[in-house]
């Protein structure tokens, strides 16, 4: 593992009493294999003992992750697999992410096969306890144009959400946006379910679903709003649905 110190706060705005670490997260980067003109790596984020971080929707609260690869060379497009996050509650709000320890995999597209890869990163990624922090995480790494399969990486390679099946969808104008009805065919994942709806835009902010189920049949209601608050067209082929429950997520990607 390469590792790389990185933990410089951006902003702290915490009440008098709350402790926060000197160190609230590392970054490490596993150099990982070549496959063809795909280099697949592992960036590995620890956090303080008892500190959170978010998976790419972070509930009601919290800050996504932002990852910025404009430094590296040889790298045509850095793909980031997010692993199947927890949910759980803080304040009474919930949040969606990772506690402790998070790899993420990486699929690094090169242009050149033969030709190391000079990987730098800027990681953006909020962290909680009793307060909310956001912190910048630099890597840097020079992945070989070789090496061999990481059976530990290709082991958080597999857990990834679970592909579902269709995805229907109905879309009403509202006042300032849009109100999306999804329905889907799915056997209950256990006995709480948390359900999340993208639609491809992180500048859309998406409601917290209305869930209905009748066995095997599940509905979900939400609301979008574009930042112009109104109206908009929305891709269907960007709309994405996700299932969480008891360590398990199913997707579904595109609606009809």
């Amino acid at each position: 593992m390469l590792r790389t110190l990185c933990a410089a706060l951006l902003a702290l705005a915490a009440p008098g009493h709350a402790q926060v670490p000197d160190e609230l997260a590392y970054a490490d980067l596993n150099a990982g294999w070549r496959d063809g003109h795909t280099h697949v790596a592992g960036l590995t984020i620890r956090l303080a003992p008892g500190w959170k971080t978010y998976w790419r929707v972070p509930g009601e609260a919290g800050i996504p992750p932002v990852f910025n690869w404009s430094g590296s060379s040889n790298v045509a497009a850095v793909r980031v697999h997010f692993p199947v996050p927890k949910v759980f509650e803080q304040g009474g709000i919930r949040g969606i992410g990772y506690i402790g320890q998070v790899t993420f995999p990486l699929n690094v597209r090169t242009y050149d096969a033969s030709a190391p890869v000079r990987l730098r990163g800027e990681i953006d990624i909020g962290v909680c306890e009793e307060v909310c922090v956001p912190v910048r995480l630099q890597v840097r790494a020079e992945l070989p144009a070789h090496g061999s399969p990481d059976l530990a990486l290709a082991a958080i390679l597999e857990d990834r959400p679970e592909s579902g099946g269709r995805l229907s969808c109905d879309l009403v104008p509202i006042a300032d946006g849009l109100r999306l009805v999804a329905r889907t065919t799915l056997p209950r994942l256990g006995s709480e379910e948390t359900v999340v709806v993208e639609t491809g835009d992180p500048q859309v902010w998406v409601s917290s679903p209305i869930l209905q189920r009748e066995g095997e049949q599940l509905r979900a209601e939400v609301e979008m709003v574009p930042p112009s608050g109104r109206p908009f067209a929305l891709s269907r082929a960007d709309v994405r649905m996700t299932v969480l429950s008891e360590g398990r997520a199913i997707e579904m990607a595109g609606c009809h």
